[in-house]
């Protein structure tokens, strides 16, 4: 399947068992994905106004909870990057925690920074960025607290 024509559909079939596995087990899954520190998050699409579930990778800095929107380097942003923009406030599963969070992108001199802390630690986002010719945002997810 085309990177660039992920279906919700698909992205369903293919999230569904890493998301009953990371709630069954403490917020941790295993496989590929094992040691790798993994959220949830639920946003609301942009354009059908449903609910989605998305498992994704992080990185904690400062208290925020930081996502690359690479989609395995295909060309264009995932939906879920799309959905934060039209809707940027979301909510969060963490390990055991469920938490209300603000979506901000990062720019300039932090998003640089930060996307070479995230590529350190998660050598496969290099690898992503070197197949699109689009900068992969960094998205912050900060908690609200409400």
């Amino acid at each position: 399947m085309d990177g660039n024509a992920i279906t919700a559909e698909f992205a369903d079939r293919f999230n569904s068992p890493i998301i009953e596995e990371f709630r069954a087990n403490g917020g941790q899954v295993g496989g590929e994905l094992a040691g790798t520190p993994i959220l949830l998050l639920h946003n609301v699409g942009a354009r059908s106004g449903a609910t989605r579930v998305n498992p994704m990778a992080y990185v904690e800095h400062e208290g925020r909870y930081l996502v690359l929107a690479s989609k395995a380097g295909a060309d264009a942003h995932p939906a879920w990057y799309h959905n934060l923009k039209a809707n940027p406030d979301a909510v969060v599963e963490v390990g055991t925690e469920t938490l209300r969070v603000r979506a901000e992108e990062l720019t300039g001199a932090e998003r640089d920074a930060r996307y070479a802390e995230a590529a350190a630690a998660f050598p496969v986002m290099a690898e992503h960025q070197s197949k699109t010719d689009r900068v992969i945002p960094i998205i912050a997810l900060t908690p609200t607290g409400g």
